[in-house]
């Protein structure tokens, strides 16, 4: 008889949540920086020129452009070069994977109501 035991079954699910737990932890530590939160926030609006992200979020240059590093890294902005100048946009379901690594409320609650 082939196939997993219950044991190692329960073994590859628990891989496989905190595999999943580590990403949406790393997805949200992207965000979880006040410059970046306005970041993304302004981008949700729409693609923006570096230049007047250096206008709404002011900090010096180079914090602009390692906070914009960790977003682009952790996929959550894309750049394209026009001229001298970037613009910047949030990825094609961008927001919806930060929402998605957010707790689900209801489980929480159930969480929260059994260890009471």
């Amino acid at each position: 008889m082939t196939g997993t035991s219950g044991k190692e079954h329960a073994s590859i699910m628990l891989e496989s949540r905190t595999a999943e737990l580590a990403a949406a932890a790393e997805l949200l530590s992207a965000v979880a920086d006040p410059v970046r939160l306005q970041l993304i926030g302004l981008l949700s609006a729409g693609p923006s020129c570096v230049c007047d992200l250096q206008a709404d979020v002011p900090i010096p240059g180079n914090l602009l452009s390692y906070h914009l590093k960790v977003l682009r890294e952790a996929g959550l902005i894309v750049g394209t070069r026009r001229g001298r100048w970037i613009d910047y946009a949030l990825t094609e379901g961008a927001l919806d994977r930060l929402h998605a690594a957010l707790p689900d409320p209801a489980l929480v609650a159930r969480q929260l109501v059994v260890v009471r």
